[in-house]
């Protein structure tokens, strides 16, 4: 078994369930060499990764960005809705 500095996660998460998958790191992996090598897709089929956004420890970075060691690889939802435009929706209802 790899050592797990040697190992990086892949993570997404629906409303209802979250899933975060590790493997081994191999020297240039890069984001979506990682997310496609995880099998994670094949448990959310619904995922285009032409269209997520990604990250790593929830900072963006693009699917051609290389891996480290320890890394978590984070695939993001589209949001539904602008948060600016929700909270400004949520004030305006508590106001009199």
């Amino acid at each position: 078994m790899p050592e797990s500095r040697s190992l990086v996660e892949v993570a997404y998460a629906e409303p209802e369930r979250q899933l975060i998958l590790g493997l081994a790191l191999q020297p240039g992996m890069t984001v979506r060499q990682a997310i496609e090598r995880s099998g994670i897709l094949a448990h959310f089929p619904d995922i285009d990764l032409d269209a997520c956004k990604v990250g790593i420890f929830a900072k963006a970075t693009t699917l051609e960005a290389e891996v480290q060691p320890g890394d978590r690889v984070e695939i993001y939802r589209p949001l539904i809705a602008d948060p600016k435009e929700a909270r400004k929706r949520r004030t305006a209802k508590h106001k009199p």
